[in-house]
């Protein structure tokens, strides 16, 4: 059945689909919806926790127990869930383990405009990225599928415009994953110097094997059109980009934002003339395609601060994109 939803009830609707079972959370704009509205369904059971760290801890010995677990905060409150989130990456997990973060470019209800990408990246953790309601649904199954079959916690981002927007959805049926069974392994989950050395080439390994997997799965997509411009870009910035240019560039449309698809990026700008990044807040993709020789333009074009619009865009652009 097809339905109009909010970002955060679609998320919440994917939780469902997915068979989670446990959620544990620390409210805070632009992600509280999330977890109040998985709270109405009846199978899942849902706690407010007294602090994001909590809320990663208790999900964490869910996933431990066998059963598929989601902890959701906003931006501000993966810094206080820092100290498990550094430590699970290194033990994985036992069933789906997914860390809802809501970024708020703009500051609509923020003391800052943090990017949730660094903590991908410095805790070594996949991150994905919906760009709006259809996507936010069938990620936060994706992120249960990525986290059991490479043994991880998965970071699920979204941002304020894909939280509080709406777009259509089509809904499933629910699908409960057998409860994993226990075992005890403290070479695992003992996070002790000797355990950890041992466990660091592991979690080295398992970004490589993502960004693999990340290259053919469909969660990058390429939509050419043009090649005179070619655009890499995630999330709302998406959305923006198909509102000004349509199908007069091409694009590479990101749905994983760590680790990045190296071997992709590189084939998609071999395709184009110019190439051109537009991500909000910090510029991660753009300085990556630099590291390897791109030349790219971004930042040099684009702000740093605030939330972009179709007509920020539009007005970077200028007589570029005619």
């Amino acid at each position: 059945m097809k339905q109009l939803m909010l970002g955060n009830a679609a998320a919440a609707r994917g939780l469902f689909e997915a068979g989670c079972e446990i959620v544990s959370s620390y409210p805070g704009t632009p992600s509280t919806e999330i977890t109040e509205e998985a709270a109405k369904f009846k199978e899942i059971y849902c706690e407010w926790a007294p602090n994001e760290k909590v809320a990663l801890e208790t999900a964490f010995g869910a996933s431990l127990a066998g059963k598929r677990a989601f902890c959701g905060m906003k931006h501000v409150g993966l810094n206080v869930a820092a100290d498990p989130l550094f430590t699970v990456a290194y033990t994985g997990v036992n069933a789906g383990l997914v860390i809802g973060v809501a970024d708020d470019p703009g500051m609509h209800s923020s003391q800052n405009e943090q990017d949730s990408r660094h903590h991908a990246i410095a805790s070594k953790i996949p991150m994905i990225e919906p760009s709006d309601s259809e996507e936010a649904k069938e990620f936060a199954k994706i992120a249960f599928e990525i986290s059991e079959k490479f043994d991880t916690p998965v970071l699920y981002k979204m941002c304020t415009r894909v939280a509080h927007s709406q777009s259509i959805v089509e809904t499933a049926e629910r699908v409960v994953q057998p409860v994993k069974e226990y075992k005890k392994d403290p070479s695992k989950y003992v996070m002790a110097p000797a355990n950890a050395i041992r466990r660091h080439p592991v979690v080295e390994q398992r970004l490589k094997d993502i960004e693999a997997w990340s290259e053919t799965s469909g969660i990058n997509r390429v939509e050419m059109g043009g090649t005179e411009i070619g655009i890499i870009t995630s999330s709302t910035c998406y959305q923006y980009a198909k509102e000004v240019f349509s199908d007069s560039v091409s694009i590479l449309k990101l749905g994983m934002v760590n680790p990045l698809p190296k071997n992709m990026i590189l084939d998609f700008a071999s395709k184009v003339k110019e190439l051109y990044v537009i991500e909000e807040l910090d510029p991660i993709i753009e300085n990556y395609c630099k590291s390897f020789g791109l030349n790219v333009h971004g930042k040099d074009i684009l702000p740093i601060c605030g939330e972009f619009s179709q007509n920020l865009i539009a007005k970077a652009f200028g007589d570029r994109k005619s």
